[in-house]
């Protein structure tokens, strides 16, 4: 076993966004302030988009807080940022073939606006055709004559050159979904071209080059079993059927095939085990060369071919390894449609490698010391670029090639971005946050420099919130694999902790990946609250996290409740040598995973969280979703996995735990909640459980469930943590 660092060096302190915090004076958020934060958190701009010409970035933004997003454009150079016809809501956007028009998917029309120019003052708005509110992933063909989108789980054509203003039914593919009630994640149609249920970065379809062909994504559940799940809000209590596979079951079918435009006919592609291998993403090359990238459901194996229509697919890339879990692979293609670049897992790090289409052999394109996150972006001068956890790994930042090869830092500001580079690769718009500063969009040089801010971030009232900056450390770990010498944490503290006093400590909301310099939206504002509550709040990247090396990522294979407790167990040991902290007032909280640790925290460790709350906490292995055999594999396989419930450790409960569910969860069905409570219940522990009706498994995206949940889960901290013994 590593030696621990804390052990060995004592605490590391990684002083982020400008050092310590300052003094935090009575409280000044509520929890009305959390659930209905957007006078804090403002609108954030989307659905960034350059002009073909690279002179004009696109974004839908909500800059007055209505509700209603309007298109926005702004220069290169950051100058004339103005909202285009502003009293039309948009849902979508795309650029014409020209760089003074785009469509727009607006209510149930779809319009072409025409920017102002000499010859049109003013600029124009016309409906081209009526395609329906709930068309979505509207994309103009390559020859800008016409365009598709998505509708009721098929694919449908409209003329964008005003030869015809009836939009046509392209597929016919689509079946109902057998749900009664539209609720939770796995209402969905029966059959659709669209996405998987647990999507992927696969579109629903893609236009070939040429115009004539398009790929297609047919998801088919007709086959995977009906699950009941009672529906006590209407007149008479109700079954809602869904269509849920459990770990074993036959997941759906997510197949591709190409569609002749013309004639409608569909030729589905020969790619074998549809039912247990996704389709991560496919897309065609400018010359007109489908790439296909496929993973099996339980991550362990990866499939990449390419084929041109009428031809056999041919493997290019694949790899295998057994300890695999959930993965980031993604892919793209060179600027000059010759090689695929590649986000894969084969080194310690998530790295991007080149493969070409005549020598597949994998050449890697990214630092051996930093993870990508997504796919590589082609630039126009043949390099690429990139999301990078270097130099933080709390921080995801732009990278790109340089001409010398090496690697070079685009964006400079502290954070994590999301970015959208300019075709002519000489700007990059990105839409930024921080840990107290929600998501706002600025624009950069892709040679680096100081960014522009587009849109300023927050409401009206961000700045009177008081919010704190969290202080990132690094601390000594279990040891027991690569990465887990040292853990990642980031901690708030309240004002009492910085006079010197000791205070309560609450772990939360736990779960992997959260040590990341981002605006975490209400669970953000729910920290900050506990923090002016008096409490200190403390997050850590337990096992299974990225960014710490991939034997740290998959030692969370069939070890959630098993090894992840260590990393916890660590994390309050170094919290005991902290002045501020009083150990003897430890919380913990979760939902879904995060419930799943809070759980088991407080059944196998008794004594190292005094209070937890668990919401949508999946305790029970054999009602875990088809795509969790990612890190649980299958009970044909993997038996023992599956006999890792919670009910067999509740008599180790001694702490104060709470419950809380929606019963209309479909991805951690609420059966398994009440199969735990019936268990405590008979074993005579003292527990309680809150549950919401109609909350599904984000039980805090309703305003009226977070208000009454979030409520609890303070209530409950503040009874059994917030007074000294």
């Amino acid at each position: 076993m590593r030696a621990s660092i804390a052990a060995a060096a004592g605490l590391i302190l990684l002083s982020r966004l400008g050092g310590a915090q300052s003094a935090v004076g009575a409280p000044t958020l509520s929890l009305d302030q959390v659930v209905q934060s957007a006078s804090i958190t403002g609108s954030s701009p989307s659905a960034m988009a350059w002009s073909p010409d690279s002179r004009t970035l696109a974004f839908t933004w909500d800059s007055a807080g209505t509700g209603t997003r309007a298109l926005w454009l702004v220069q290169h150079d950051g100058t004339q940022r103005r909202a285009v016809f502003p009293a039309m809501p948009v849902r979508e956007f795309a650029w014409g073939g020209g760089s003074r028009v785009l469509h727009l998917l607006s209510g149930d029309a779809l319009v072409r606006v025409t920017l102002p120019g000499r010859l049109l003052p003013n600029g124009s708005a016309d409906t081209i055709a009526i395609v329906g509110r709930d068309a979505h992933e509207f994309t103009p063909a390559p020859s800008g004559a016409l365009a598709a989108y998505v509708r009721d789980g098929d694919v449908w054509l409209v003329s964008l050159d005003g030869t015809s203003g009836t939009p046509r039914r392209l597929t016919t593919v689509s079946v109902p979904s057998i749900a009664t009630v539209a609720l939770g994640t796995y209402a969905r149609l029966d059959r659709e071209i669209g996405s998987g249920t647990w999507g992927t970065a696969a579109p629903s379809f893609a236009w070939a080059p040429d115009g004539r062909t398009m790929a297609v994504h047919v998801v088919d559940r007709r086959a995977v079993r009906k699950v009941p799940f009672p529906y006590y809000l209407g007149t008479e209590t109700q079954v809602n059927e869904l269509r849920r596979s459990y770990p074993g079951d036959e997941n759906e079918s997510r197949q591709l095939a190409l569609v002749d435009v013309w004639s409608g006919t569909m030729t589905p592609l020969p790619f074998a085990d549809p039912t247990s291998v996704q389709v991560l993403n496919y897309s065609w090359s400018a010359q007109g060369v489908l790439m296909v990238d496929r993973e099996s459901d339980d991550a362990t194996q990866r499939w990449v071919h390419v084929m041109r229509p009428g031809e056999a697919p041919r493997l290019v890339y694949q790899d295998s390894r057994a300890s695999r879990i959930y993965t980031e692979h993604a892919s793209s293609w060179s600027h000059d449609g010759r090689q695929l670049l590649l986000t894969t897992d084969r080194d310690d790090r998530y790295r991007v490698h080149a493969v070409s289409l005549s020598d597949t052999t994998p050449r890697p394109l990214t630092p051996a010391t930093s993870d990508v996150q997504g796919a590589a972006m082609a630039l126009a001068d043949g390099g690429i670029a990139w999301l990078s956890t270097a130099p933080v790994a709390a921080d995801r930042q732009l990278w790109r090639t340089t001409s010398g090869g090496g690697a070079r830092q685009v964006t400079l500001r502290a954070g994590t971005h999301r970015v959208a580079i300019a075709p002519d690769a000489r700007m990059a718009a990105s839409i930024v946050s921080d840990d107290i500063t929600p998501p706002h969009l600025v624009l950069v040089s892709m040679r680096g420099g100081a960014e522009q801010v587009v849109t300023q971030p927050g409401g009206p009232s961000l700045a009177a919130a008081g919010l704190v900056a969290p202080r990132y450390v690094t601390i000594g770990g279990p040891g027991d694999v690569a990465g887990a010498d040292s853990l990642r944490a980031k901690v708030w503290l309240p004002a009492a902790a910085q006079r010197g006093a000791r205070v309560p400590v609450i772990f939360g909301p736990l779960y992997s990946n959260t040590v990341r310099n981002r605006w975490g939206g209400t669970y953000s504002l729910l920290q900050q609250l506990l923090v002016q509550r008096g409490y200190a709040v403390i997050q850590v990247d337990v096992r299974g996290s990225t960014g710490y090396g991939r034997d740290f990522r998959e030692a969370f294979l069939i070890e959630w409740g098993g090894k992840d407790l260590d990393d916890l167990e660590a994390t309050k040991r170094w919290l005991g040598t902290q002045a501020w902290a009083d150990t003897s007032r430890a919380g913990i909280f979760g939902s879904s995973y995060g419930g799943l640790i809070t759980v088991y925290s407080l059944f196998k460790r008794p004594g190292l969280f005094k209070a937890g709350v668990a919401g949508a906490s999946a305790t029970d292995p054999r009602f875990f979703g088809s795509d969790d055999v990612a890190i649980t594999r299958r009970p044909q396989t993997h038996p023992d996995a599956f006999k890792r419930g919670a009910l067999q450790y509740a008599g180790g409960l001694r702490d104060h735990l709470m419950l809380i569910h929606g019963l209309m969860d479909d991805v951690v069905p609420f059966k398994t909640t009440a199969d735990l409570a019936e268990e405590l219940m008979r074993q005579g522990k003292d527990f309680d459980l809150v549950i919401a009706p109609s909350a599904t498994h984000g039980w805090t995206a309703r305003p009226q469930h977070a208000r009454y949940l979030l409520g609890k889960l303070i209530t409950h901290f503040d009874r059994y943590l917030r007074q000294s013994p």
